[in-house]
């Protein structure tokens, strides 16, 4: 069974949708031992980071996302909250990954929104994407380049557009907007 966090900052229903139409059972959920018992945890992100954080801290689900052993997907806001510190709200983070996100410059149009490529690392997640895929954003915050870093993309800077470490995998872009690439993506997730 897989299970999508719910702590109300989340796109639940389409990442949901999403996942069931790969065949897979899945159940949004906040209670701490079905997360803990799942087989793959999805934690997707629309929102804002210290709204988010606070509801994560009181259930404490910060503090089981990061003792989490199965994989995990962070989407979006997911992949955000799974870093260290967010600009957003100077908000303290869970801090699986080790960086910062920040605000994109105000000399570009934010929030990134649309499609756009990356520059690819080898990474399972990503098995059978180009680099000439594109795939959706809408963010107005980065999470900085750093090791963990397994695709990259620019706007005008570069940031991270998939993160891995460990057993935690993460997109800023949104693989349930992603048409078939995101699809791919998902899979790749769901079949690690």
């Amino acid at each position: 069974m897989i299970a999508i966090l719910k702590y109300n900052a989340g796109n639940t229903t389409s990442v949901k949708n999403a996942v069931e139409r790969l065949g897979f059972t899945c159940l949004v959920t906040d209670d701490l031992e079905i997360i803990q018992k799942a087989d793959k945890v999805i934690f997707p992100g629309v929102g804002e980071a210290s709204t988010a954080m606070a509801y994560l801290k009181e259930r404490k689900l910060d503090i089981l996302i990061k003792s989490l052993q199965q994989p995990v997907l962070g989407i979006c806001l997911g992949l955000q909250l799974l870093c260290k510190h967010s600009e957003e709200g100077d908000t303290t983070c869970i801090g699986v990954f080790e960086v910062e996100v920040k605000r994109f410059p105000n000399v570009i149009i934010v929030p990134h929104m649309g499609w756009n490529v990356m520059v690819l690392k080898d990474n399972k997640l990503l098995k059978g994407i180009s680099e000439n895929d594109d795939v959706y954003f809408v963010h107005s915050y980065y999470a900085e380049v750093s090791d963990d870093t397994t695709a990259i993309c620019n706007y005008g800077v570069p940031f991270s557009a998939v993160m891995q470490k460990n057993n935690f995998y993460a997109t800023q872009f949104h693989p349930e907007k992603s048409a078939g690439v995101g699809e791919r993506i998902l899979k790749n997730f769901l079949n690690l």
